[in-house]
């Protein structure tokens, strides 16, 4: 329910309730449309009306593609259904046809109109099937303009500042469960079911994050309100490359340190204490904001530990017999923390 009462949506409703009314109310003067098919303008209004002004005219434009392709199967098929194809073959032939048609991908969202404005035409067309047609293409081509126009004039939605609070929220969790990991590796007590669980979560939250991402950049194609945001966008666009880095290091971690747990492959506690630092180092700089005056402290602070900790990983694997595949875990971990050192050090650089 909080998603769905969210503000934008509410405008969004909004909007398209009123627009959808307009469209009812000014079909009528639609020229070379019939007055009886109005309701086909609020219609066009809810096929148009999409969270960002890009996605409405795209959506539009794709309806009317595949109202127009339906429109023409119909009246093909009512043609055969005058000089003597039965009905129910037509119908038949119209929906499978259709279906088929649907399948093109450049169609979108207007596929799914292929197979209905085909059957429409050949169940409600009649002896009039032309005007009906011609009617029922306006009218819905006329409440897709006033849909688009009413979400580009009507508060034009952008997703920029949510899209921001997502990476910060990403950006949190991945830093808290850095920190988590690295108190485990000093207590030497790794659990290896809530590391499993850590790396699930966080690989969740990237993708809807990355969603929400791709659709505050699509929000601001043709959108007027965008036109003084271009900075934020930049710097979301970085904060996403950053973070997608980081995040994907840090799941690695999680299921290294997992498996190699499960196998008592970390038992070495100097071995530990060496990641931990620079584990939990690691977590310090990437929770930097853009351009924070501490950022190039907390570099140099984690590219030492990580130095430390590679240093005692070499130095354990020459003085000690510990089987190679140990050795190879805790190097392997040591280069996920690297992973994330290099893309927090990428986007102070971008950032500065």
């Amino acid at each position: 329910m909080r998603e769905a009462l969210r503000g934008e949506r509410l405008i969004l409703a909004a909007k398209a309730a009123g627009a959808a009314s307009l469209a009812w109310l000014l079909a009528p003067y639609v020229p070379y449309a019939d007055a009886e098919y109005s309701y086909y303008a609020p219609l066009g209004v809810l096929v148009s009306m999409y969270p960002t002004v890009a996605g409405s005219a795209r959506a539009g434009a794709q309806s009317l593609a595949g109202l127009g392709i339906g429109i023409a199967l119909g009246l093909g098929t009512l043609g055969l259904v005058f000089v003597g194809l039965p009905a129910v073959i037509a119908v038949a032939l119209v929906i499978g046809a259709g279906i088929v048609i649907s399948g093109i991908r450049a169609l979108g969202a207007g596929g799914d109109w292929v197979a209905i404005a085909a059957l429409f035409v050949l169940l409600l067309g009649g002896p009039h099937a032309e005007a009906f047609s011609l009617s029922y293409l306006l009218t819905m081509a006329f409440g897709v303009l006033v849909g688009v126009l009413t979400n580009v004039l009507v508060v034009p939605p952008l997703y920029l500042r949510r899209a921001s609070e997502r990476l910060t929220a990403l950006r949190d969790a991945v830093c808290a469960d850095l920190r988590d990991v690295a108190d485990a590796l000093d207590r030497g007590t790794i659990d290896p079911g809530w590391l499993s669980d850590a790396g699930s979560r966080l690989g969740g939250m990237l993708n809807d994050v990355s969603d929400e991402v791709l659709l505050a950049e699509e929000s601001s194609r043709a959108n007027p309100r965008s036109r003084r945001r271009a900075d934020e966008r930049r710097l979301n666009a970085r904060r996403m490359a950053a973070l997608e880095r980081s995040t994907r290091a840090a799941t690695e971690l999680a299921d290294l340190l997992a498996r190699g747990s499960a196998e008592h492959l970390f038992a070495d506690e100097q071995t530990r204490s060496e990641l931990a630092s620079a584990v939990r180092a690691s977590a310090d700089l990437a929770e930097s904001p853009a351009a924070d005056p501490r950022a190039q402290e907390r570099l140099r602070s984690a590219v030492g530990k990580l130095d430390d900790a590679l240093a005692q990983l070499g130095r354990r694997s020459a003085q000690t017999d510990e089987a190679p595949h140990a050795h190879a875990y805790a190097y392997a971990a040591a280069l996920c923390v690297r992973r994330i050192v290099d893309a927090s050090r990428d986007f102070i650089a971008a950032t500065a």
